[in-house]
């Protein structure tokens, strides 16, 4: 897999020319490309082409825009974005950072596709609201958060259909251990994976590798080529040794309300 090559379809096939979420629009403000949806949805910026001379007054439209809108927004930053201070420009703005995460692709036809879970753990497919319940319970134990927005949008995703997302819980018995989704976006050749967090007492039993192998079977049946994650410290060794291979770095800035000039 050619990084450089691959790296520059992810910016154009789902930054620059980002099909939207469902329920959301996607629309072009010059060089900014943003996510406008519902409340709950994800809003934001998806990507941007900006210059030094530009950058700042960029930064300001976009937050007046999402102001306007009453909608705090995301500004989803990647370390190979210009300019080279993009990120000391969103603080300066009165964004927040949220965790840096490793920016992981892979092909999936040089992933393992065979999903080995521990004795006693069966995967369960959500396909339901109920199953949404599950998949957010298994979140909490997971992260130790609540999550309704996020609920909200994967039920958008349900009732959209099963071409933009694929979803499963691990159950141990009648208890979700672990859970996780694949965004599907089709025409691109990219699925997302999201989710993977497994309950602490759980850990270390290969759950999330399973999860990984069952989503990229799924995709490949599917005829996608790339499976894309956004990954965390920790689920980060676990990819690579899988075959992901670390292509950038994202942030996302998040941007509230407060401040904004009337």
């Amino acid at each position: 897999m050619n990084h450089d090559e691959v790296l520059a379809l992810f910016d154009d096939r789902l930054r620059r020319n980002a099909p939207p979420d469902p329920g959301c629009r996607v629309e072009r403000d010059g060089a900014v490309v943003r996510q406008v949806g519902p409340e709950h949805g994800w809003n934001g910026v998806l990507w941007s082409g900006l210059d030094e001379a530009g950058a700042d007054a960029a930064i300001a439209a976009q937050v007046h825009h999402f102001a306007e809108l009453g909608r705090e927004f995301e500004w989803k930053a990647y370390s190979h974005d210009l300019p080279a201070d993009l990120g000391a420009r969103l603080l300066a703005a009165g964004f927040t950072p949220e965790p840096e995460e490793a920016l992981m692709i892979a092909r999936i036809a040089d992933l393992p596709t065979e999903a080995a879970l521990p004795e006693g753990v069966r995967l369960l497919a959500v396909t339901d609201p109920a199953g949404v319940d599950l998949l957010m319970e298994a979140h909490k134990q997971a992260f130790g958060t609540d999550k309704p927005a996020l609920r909200e949008r994967i039920l958008d995703h349900l009732r959209d259909g099963t071409e933009t997302v694929s979803m499963v819980v691990a159950m141990a018995g009648d208890r979700p251990v672990s859970g996780a989704r694949m965004e599907l976006i089709p025409g691109t050749g990219f699925a997302g994976l999201w989710g993977g967090g497994t309950a602490p007492d759980w850990r270390g039993r290969g759950i999330y590798r399973a999860l990984v192998a069952h989503r990229a079977r799924l995709a490949a049946g599917l005829g996608y080529q790339y499976l894309q994650v956004d990954a965390s410290d920790q689920s980060r060794p676990i990819l690579q040794r899988l075959g992901f291979a670390w292509l950038s770095t994202t942030t996302p800035y998040v941007r509230g309300l407060a401040g904004v000039p009337a």
